[in-house]
């Protein structure tokens, strides 16, 4: 499966898409080799001289967040979300839909809910000035991307679900 072959977005559920997926498989993959990178370095360092790097754990945990967050986006634009289909798989056409749509509505629910309290979260670390524990930056510049990557989800959510109803998918 290559980028340059006609078919590729479709054969991965993304044709609809207007922002196209290699967003957030670029993203990802900076985010996965900065926690290589980083935590590659700290070995070297704690063999080599019996210290650890303060901030390795610091960032990596973010980029680990950052990532399973960009990497969500990924998944429900291209439709390889996890799901149970148990069930819809045992439905007519008309029941897998609804099972569908359900399902994504939940999804926006959930998101929904992720955006309004981790923005209320960053929103107090920015007005108290909490600072991070090993490096003493402020954590909002950590946790802002929470309510900023789950809008980014409830767009690809809502973009599958319109397009799940016109019947592109």
């Amino acid at each position: 499966m290559s980028e340059t072959d006609p078919d590729f977005p479709e054969r991965l559920g993304a044709s609809h898409t207007r922002v196209p997926v290699t967003i957030e498989r670029a993203a990802g993959a900076i985010a996965m080799a900065l926690i290589c990178l980083i935590s590659f370095a700290n070995v070297v360092v704690r063999y080599t001289t019996d210290v650890s790097f303060a901030f390795t754990e610091e960032f990596s945990v973010f980029l680990l967040v950052f990532m399973t967050f960009v990497g969500a986006s990924l998944a429900f634009a291209t439709n390889e979300n996890i799901r149970i289909s148990f069930l819809p798989d045992k439905l007519p056409p008309r029941g897998r839909l609804v099972c569908e749509v359900i399902a994504a509505l939940a999804s926006l629910l959930m998101f929904a809910l992720i955006v309004w309290y981790s923005g209320e979260l960053s929103w107090d670390e920015y007005r108290f000035n909490e600072t991070s524990p090993g490096l003493g930056y402020p954590t909002w510049i950590y946790t802002i991307w929470l309510p900023i990557l789950s809008v980014v989800i409830l767009l690809r959510i809502l973009g599958r679900l319109i397009a799940t109803l016109r019947g592109r998918v």
